[in-house]
């Protein structure tokens, strides 16, 4: 099978998503170039060539794209002398057989904490009521606690308007910065409760202070034991934080995520919840009107609130990181 021309590839109308709107191919007078074979017959090698080219890496073919569309693919197997032409039509239905998406990409995270299955497989003991093998007691609490930062309140030039009849909510494009927050928040792992503060910047103090917030209100002041998940973020990192944190409150058992592994803290799950109800579209008067909306969503959100289905566990860890061992692939960042 020679390369064909490339007067022979038509371009054809770009679609949205990159690709060629059009499934017509160049060569009118033969869709393929296979000795009378039937239109769409493609020998095996042919089929098992496009999709191995369609699961690379544009670069490493010599591409400057970072990914593929599939008219780069007709293109590419044209140019490579795969076929004389093929329609778009007939390359969606043989990637769709392996769903194979080359024009979609996910973000991972790899592990690199060297102590990840240790540090994972404490959060993820916590979540099912467990602390190094034994069950917890009722008076045991687990409170999962980040922070938010940079909280934008933007006024818009123009107000918004609200939805009617065929019409959807408008919201001015062009807006002016009025400050921001750090949003400091906590989640009540097994009763779905939220304690939050706005604070000016995010740092040791404020932590603190959200720290006094809970542990002075009943039922963590008299808990047998207080653990608090957190990341390892400048605020509340390594064991100085531990012991500070200690020296005050007696019962708190500080629990750290291991390294880029936030999507393990349960405290994400309600911070997006914030973004979606809250913070989407951003439109506030000032400061303490972002502040208000922020804290009375917690008292609103607790009416309908539960403890999150957490269904990622120790022996789906496990699981994960015998692939990852084995090189199939990264650990996702969403839970």
């Amino acid at each position: 099978m020679t390369k064909s021309p490339s007067g022979w590839t038509r371009q054809g109308r770009l679609s949205g998503n990159g690709g060629n709107g059009s499934s017509r191919t160049g060569c009118q007078g033969s869709k393929n170039n296979h000795g009378g074979a039937a239109p769409d017959s493609f020998p095996p090698g042919v089929v098992v060539e496009i999709k191995a080219l369609a699961c690379q890496l544009p670069h490493e073919h010599g591409l400057p794209l970072s990914r593929l569309s599939i008219a780069e693919i007709q293109r590419e197997a044209v140019n490579r002398g795969l076929v004389a032409s093929i329609g778009e039509t007939t390359l969606w239905r043989w990637l769709n057989e392996d769903s194979i998406r080359p024009w979609y990409h996910r973000s991972w995270i790899f592990p690199r904490d060297p102590d990840f299955q240790r540090k994972a497989g404490q959060v993820l003991d916590l979540y099912e009521g467990l602390w190094e093998g034994k069950r917890l007691r009722p008076n045991d609490c687990v409170i999962s606690a980040d922070e938010k930062t940079s909280i934008q309140a933007r006024r818009r030039k123009h107000p918004s308007k609200p939805p009617g009849p065929g019409q959807l909510m408008r919201v001015e494009h062009e807006y002016k910065r009025l400050g921001a927050w750090a949003y400091l928040a906590t989640w009540d792992v097994r009763r779905a409760k939220i304690f939050g503060r706005c604070e000016r910047k995010s740092c040791i103090a404020s932590f603190d202070r959200l720290v006094e917030q809970v542990m002075s209100q009943e039922p963590y002041r008299s808990a047998r034991r207080v653990f608090w998940l957190v990341d390892n973020g400048s605020i509340h990192r390594g064991p100085l934080s531990a012991e500070r944190l200690r020296s005050r409150w007696r019962n708190i058992v500080l629990v750290h995520t291991p390294v880029h592994a936030s999507w393990l803290n349960q405290i994400e799950i309600f911070f997006s919840v914030v973004q979606r109800k809250v913070l989407t579209p951003c439109d506030f008067g000032s400061l303490d009107e972002l502040e208000e909306r922020l804290l009375a969503f917690q008292q609103h959100y607790e009416q309908v609130a539960k403890p999150f289905e957490w269904k990622f566990t120790r022996k789906d860890l496990e699981q994960l990181l015998l692939k990852l061992a084995e090189g199939s692939g990264p650990i996702s960042n969403v839970a």
